[in-house]
């Protein structure tokens, strides 16, 4: 079977998991020949009454001060990728795993790559898991990165080598 990859989505929300993950991206985009779309989901704050049947939400000046700054911040990022690299980058609003697979499904995506931060217990079951729940719900296939995760052969290679190992 021949499987070609011909986009690769890499959301983001800038955690050290997420950087993880954007390794992997970088180095299966370049791999495979593929476009890297890069996309971070800016979720609008939303602070809730005491009577919790309403809620209030960040004025619009406010969510537009994260847009900017998360368009600066991926901005920053991908000026220290290789020159080489196909990328698209994206900042939207709205809930992260919803927004996430409407992009990919808008964009034709062929695979996901998400960090993940590795909850579990309690944490896991008050905050949830956006890898978790676009492993599900994803139109195409999702890669998780958990933070410590096994590396590419190649760069377990590098680190030896430029340590004078061979």
């Amino acid at each position: 079977m021949q499987v070609s990859i011909h986009k690769i989505l890499f959301p983001t929300d800038f955690s050290a998991p997420a950087i993880e993950a954007q390794h992997y991206a970088l180095a299966l985009a370049e791999r495979m020949g593929s476009e890297l779309h890069l996309l971070h989901v800016v979720v609008p704050p939303v602070l809730p009454f005491p009577d919790a049947t309403t809620s209030w939400t960040m004025p619009e000046t406010g969510v537009t001060d994260l847009i900017r700054h998360a368009e600066q911040r991926i901005a920053d990022e991908v000026a220290s990728w290789p020159e080489e690299s196909r990328v698209v980058t994206s900042v939207t609003t709205g809930y992260a795993v919803d927004e996430i697979v409407n992009y990919a499904k808008a964009h034709d995506i062929d695979l996901i790559v998400a960090g993940t931060h590795g909850l579990s217990g309690l944490s896991h079951l008050l905050m949830g898991s956006v890898a978790e729940k676009l492993v599900r719900v994803a139109p195409c296939p999702v890669l998780t990165v958990r933070p410590g995760g096994h590396q590419f052969i190649s760069d377990a290679h590098e680190v030896a080598t430029s340590a004078g190992a061979t």
